[in-house]
């Protein structure tokens, strides 16, 4: 193989925003030292991830990977239910990456993740984000993105406290539901029993 690809995604589980799927491609030599720090974005904090994303972007300039981050939004998923938007946005971002014929990559996945199926040489890892660095960058890239992208949402919504809680049941999200109800972020299939 030429390329590895990694892929993962962040949000599934949010009341508000859209899931996001990352995408990162690598050639088959890459030089792992250049980001030793790579791990599950959720075992990192959001000061390094940042980081890290930053460095990502660097490396990408100079044509040392590629990656990219596709979202499927909150109307989305209510209309066609988590796992097609997942697939969707997965669609999407590796469509973004590639620039050479399916049978050129690797594609590793996280959890039940699949590509599409002219990627013959795909596997999918349980606790993949864990276990393989460039998952876990695809991990980094969608958390970052979709972090910075609530961030920003909070300015347009700032009653629901989305720069805090980035969308997810928190107590203090579910309360301010409760209280000023949905708005278009909102994924109203997730928030039937509130």
């Amino acid at each position: 193989m030429s390329f590895i690809i990694g892929i993962d995604e962040a949000g599934r589980g949010p009341l508000a925003g859209p899931v996001a799927v990352g995408a990162v491609k690598i050639p088959a030599d890459f030089d792992w030292s250049l980001v030793v720090e790579a791990k599950d974005s959720k075992q990192m904090t959001p000061k390094s991830r940042e980081e890290l994303y930053k460095k990502m972007c660097t490396l990408r300039t100079e044509g040392k990977l590629e990656f990219a981050v596709a979202f499927s939004s909150a109307a989305f998923i209510d209309k066609r239910g988590i796992v097609p938007a997942v697939q969707s946005a997965l669609d999407r971002a590796i469509a973004k990456v590639i620039k050479v014929e399916p049978y050129h990559y690797e594609v590793l996945l996280d959890g039940s993740l699949h590509a599409p199926k002219e990627f013959l040489n795909q596997k999918t890892i349980i606790r993949g984000d864990q276990s393989q660095p460039v998952i876990s960058l695809a991990s980094i890239a969608a958390k970052v993105m979709r972090d910075r992208l609530m961030v920003r949402m909070a300015q347009k919504y700032p009653v629901y406290g989305f720069n805090v809680h980035k969308g997810y049941g928190t107590l203090a999200h579910r309360e301010t539901i409760k209280r000023a109800g949905l708005c278009e972020l909102h994924r109203t299939t997730f928030c039937t029993k509130l």
